[in-house]
C-alpha cells in the first residue's frame, strides 16, 4: 500500500488519479486525519500501516503565487523545509522508502557554450545571451543533479519559497532510500489557478524568459515509473525534455487558443520587478538525461503544450 500526503494539492491529485488508474493501492492521508507533521504521529501511522511507499506530495507554495512565501515565513518554512525532514526521519526509522515532490526553482539560468567556453548565466534575458539561445539552442545547457543549487539561502538573491526548497534537499540528501523529484512550472490541458497556461491567459502583462516545464500528468507518471522500475533512489530532475521561452507558448495559445486577446510583456526585468513582483523569481532549465537514462520516457516540452492546448477545458469541464 500507498501512503500518498498533499493529495488535496495541485500534483496530489494528479498523483490519485494516476495511482487509481495504474489501481494501485494506496491511501490518501489528510493531515485533519492524521497530523504527519508531528514525527511521533507519523511514526505510529507508518508503524500501524506499514507502507510500501510514502509519496510526498505536500507543501506550501503561496497564493495566488510565491509571493506570498516572503510574509507567510513560517508556514513556508514548515511546509517546505520541516515536514519532508520529518517524513523521512519517520521513513527511516520504519524502513520505508519514499518519494517527495521538490523543486527545480533553486537554480537559475543554464549553462551557456561557446566553443571551448562552458560557464553558467543566471540572466538568459540578456540581449547577447537570448540572441545567441536563439540563434543556436544547442548552446544551452541545463542544471544536472550534480550541480550546486544557485537560487537559494547559501547563494542569494532567492525567494523565500526557494530557499526553503533547497534546505530541504540538503537535509535530506542524508537519506539513501528516497527519491527526490524536481518539478519546474506545472501545466496541463485543465484551466486552474496553478496551471502555467491558464496563468499566461489570466495575467495582463508577462515576463518573458526560457525555462524548462514540467507537464503535470507526465511529472507524476515519470515517479511512478521510477519508482515501479526500481530505479536508484537519489535526485531526479523530471522536466519535460527541451525548454521554450514564453513568448514561444504565447504564440502556442495564439495559434491554438486564439485568445482574441492581445498579450503585452514587462519591457525589462527592473519594470517586472518594479510594477508586478516582491520575490525573485527563478528562471532555469534543467538536464533530464539521468531520468531518461533510467528507461522512464518523457514527451519533448513542446508536445506536451501543445497537447494540452488542443484539448484546453475549464476545471470540472
Amino acid at each position: 500500500m500507498i501512503l500518498l500526503l498533499g493529495a488535496t494539492g495541485y500534483i496530489g491529485q494528479a498523483f490519485a488519479r494516476e495511482l487509481m488508474r495504474r489501481r494501485w493501492d494506496f491511501r490518501p492521508l489528510s493531515r485533519r486525519e492524521v497530523d504527519y507533521s508531528r514525527f511521533e504521529t507519523l511514526l505510529e501511522c507508518l508503524r500501524s500501516n506499514k507502507p510500501s511507499f510514502v509519496l510526498n506530495a505536500a507543501g506550501f507554495t503561496g497564493r495566488p503565487n510565491v509571493d506570498a512565501c516572503e510574509t507567510a515565513r513560517a508556514d513556508t518554512l514548515q511546509g517546505n523545509t520541516l515536514l519532508p525532514i520529518t517524513i523521512a526521519d519517520a521513513c527511516a526509522a520504519t524502513g520505508a522508502p519514499w518519494g517527495h515532490v521538490s523543486s527545480g526553482c533553486i537554480y537559475s539560468g543554464a549553462y551557456i557554450v561557446e566553443g571551448e567556453r562552458r560557464a553558467i548565466e543566471s540572466d538568459l534575458m540578456q540581449p547577447g545571451v537570448r540572441a545567441l539561445i536563439e540563434r543556436c539552442p544547442s548552446a544551452l545547457r541545463g542544471f544536472t543533479e550534480e550541480d550546486e543549487p544557485n537560487f537559494t539561502f547559501r547563494r542569494p538573491p532567492c525567494s523565500f519559497y526557494s530557499g526553503t526548497k533547497a534546505l530541504a534537499e540538503e537535509a535530506l540528501r542524508k537519506h539513501s532510500n528516497g527519491f527526490l523529484w524536481r518539478l519546474r512550472i506545472p501545466f496541463d490541458e485543465v484551466d486552474e489557478p496553478k496551471n502555467y497556461l491558464g496563468k499566461l491567459l489570466r495575467y495582463a502583462r508577462l515576463y518573458d524568459s526560457f525555462n524548462s516545464l514540467s507537464h503535470r500528468g507526465d511529472f507524476v507518471r515519470a515517479c511512478l515509473d521510477l519508482w515501479e522500475c526500481r530505479a536508484p533512489f537519489g535526485t531526479y530532475n523530471v522536466t519535460n525534455p527541451g525548454f521554450v521561452a514564453t513568448r514561444h507558448v504565447v504564440a502556442l495559445i495564439q495559434k491554438i487558443l486564439k485568445p482574441g486577446r492581445a498579450f503585452e510583456f514587462f519591457a525589462s526585468d527592473e519594470e517586472f520587478y518594479r510594477l508586478a513582483a516582491r520575490a525573485p523569481r527563478s528562471n532555469c532549465v534543467l538536464d533530464v538525461s539521468k531520468l531518461l537514462a533510467t528507461g522512464v520516457k518523457l514527451r519533448p516540452v513542446e508536445d506536451a503544450l501543445t497537447e494540452a492546448l488542443k484539448n484546453w477545458r475549464r476545471e470540472g469541464g
